[in-house]
């Protein structure tokens, strides 16, 4: 999914450019805190309300000159795998799996954040809310551009998605 011509322009920028760089940010965020260093993108498309199950969400909401949402969507055993990465721990609790998937979502939001808005300042970041379960939806009021961004990592998947208001 890419976002429409329309909110580009308010952008100055293109879907492939705002792609390859919210790519980039999802890699660095992942290898700076996680180590993963070799996360591969996926150019496939994917809908966040239905591609997913028995994962971890976690979102962070945009208010300002734009408004929207970040999520990351995680299967709950990478979920795991993440946070006990993250904290050093072999078996992390479900807060701590739900704490670190947080901290995620909101450090690739803050990155996401400095894409769509030149100083970043006229924009804000909620505090991340987590969402998980085996069978769930996530809406959204108003129907968003979503550009959605599916990676692998050791034959595992996970997506960002970045949901933005129409004008």
């Amino acid at each position: 999914m890419a976002f429409s011509t329309n909110l580009l322009k308010r952008l100055g920028t293109t879907n492939p450019v705002l792609e390859k760089s919210l790519i980039y940010e999802v890699k660095n965020v992942f290898a700076s805190m996680v180590g993963m260093d070799h996360l591969l993108h996926l150019p496939l498309a994917v809908d966040p309300a239905s591609a997913f199950s028995d994962c971890v969400s976690a979102l962070v909401g945009l208010a300002g000159t734009y408004n929207g949402l970040v999520s990351q969507h995680v299967p709950s055993p990478l979920a795991k795998k993440l946070a006990g990465q993250m904290l050093e721990t072999a078996d992390p609790s479900e807060e701590e799996v739900e704490d670190a998937l947080g901290e995620l979502a909101n450090i690739i939001a803050g990155a996401f954040k400095s894409h769509i808005s030149a100083g970043s300042l006229d924009i804000r970041l909620s505090t991340p809310s987590v969402v998980s379960g085996k069978q769930y939806v996530i809406h959204v009021a108003k129907k968003p551009d979503v550009m959605t961004l599916l990676f692998d990592s050791e034959d595992e998947w996970f997506m960002a998605a970045l949901a933005l208001e129409k004008d």
